[in-house]
């Protein structure tokens, strides 16, 4: 049977950190992933309402081949600006695409997810402030889920009935060593829950009795509310230790979203602008496999891919389970159970 990591969180994967900075008054918050020695980065992008930065760079036809972080921020599209902080802070300790006479410029793609009006003002105090906050706290401990960095105003599942969304991370060592994980913020038109027994509709998925007590309870959810346009959201990473390039960085990244179609019901709609990461920081190289296909790696990239989705499948649930009440957002913790 497949294990998580120790942390069963992405900083499992070597090299890797992990940031928050919450404002619980702002009721918003941001979320930094970073790999000092850059790793080999990929996306792929299917809501219909995203807003995002340095995007097209990862392209396999593109020139940069690795990135030093990723920024993940409430805000909306003023979010954006987090990742100021972040290229800042990575500047000042040299870490970035090396250029003449020891300078670097740091490489930080970016995505948002919209809580705007959930807080005292509708319009949260984001800017390069809270993403150097975020930098500051990073580490390759444990990661801290649930209603905190750019998962603090999540909200998911509109549709069939708002629960608190969140953060959530998930790993897994495979049978050749690698190790796989995702770290998710949940902010979906869609539900985590499925409304006929109210629980999550990929409860089977867990491992190591990750999701705890909370894997038997059943909620009602509250009464559906009326969507409105790019209010929602659901964006990630997945990162690995193997030796990627960035044509299996962008394959692992599109398999990933079959984890987020399976969590999320509806996925991908007109509203949410789901975006998936990679960063594979090339610890461990990929096993070879016999047949003809052997030089392309393509049986253990599917392996990765297929791994990578079950991980955000379990990232989104863990959101789901982890969160807390939050301005009056209902978590699942704290519903009606039947």
């Amino acid at each position: 049977m497949p294990k998580t990591g120790q942390n069963n969180g992405l900083t499992d994967v070597e090299g890797i950190m992990v940031g928050h900075f919450t404002d619980l008054d702002a009721v918003s918050g941001v979320t930094v992933i970073i790999c000092p020695e850059g790793a080999v980065g990929g996306v792929d992008v299917r809501g219909a309402a995203p807003s995002t930065r340095q995007i097209e760079l990862l392209e396999p036809h593109n020139l940069v081949e690795k990135i030093q972080a990723v920024t993940l921020s409430g805000g909306s599209g003023y979010g954006l600006a987090a990742a100021d902080g972040v290229v800042a802070w990575l500047a000042e300790r040299g870490w970035g695409f090396p250029l003449p006479e020891g300078h670097v410029v740091p490489i930080v793609p970016s995505a948002i997810l919209f809580d705007l009006g959930r807080g005292k003002d509708f319009v949260p105090p984001v800017g390069p402030e809270w993403g150097r906050k975020a930098c500051e706290s990073a580490g390759n401990g444990p990661v801290t889920i649930g209603s905190v960095g750019a998962g603090t105003g999540a909200l998911s599942g509109a549709i069939a009935g708002p629960v608190k969304g969140g953060i959530g991370t998930a790993s897994v060592v495979l049978e050749s060593g690698v190790t796989v994980a995702a770290l998710m913020a949940v902010n979906s038109l869609g539900s985590v829950i499925d409304p006929e027994t109210g629980r999550p509709w990929e409860i089977r998925t867990e491992l190591d009795g990750e999701f705890g007590p909370l894997r038997e309870r059943a909620v009602t959810l509250p009464e559906p509310l009326q969507p409105e346009p790019i209010q929602n959201t659901t964006i990630g990473v997945v990162a690995t230790d193997a030796m990627l390039n960035k044509v299996h960085a962008k394959k692992i990244a599109q398999m990933a979203h079959d984890g987020l179609g399976r969590a999320i019901r509806p996925a991908h709609s007109m509203f949410d602008g789901d975006a998936i990461f990679t960063m594979a920081t090339g610890k461990v190289e990929l096993p070879d496999t016999p047949g003809f296909f052997n030089a392309a790696k393509a049986q253990a990239v599917t392996e990765l891919g297929a791994a990578a989705a079950d991980c955000v499948t379990r990232a989104i649930v863990q959101a789901i389970l982890k969160a807390e009440t939050t301005a009056n957002m209902p978590a699942f913790q704290d519903l009606k159970g039947r």
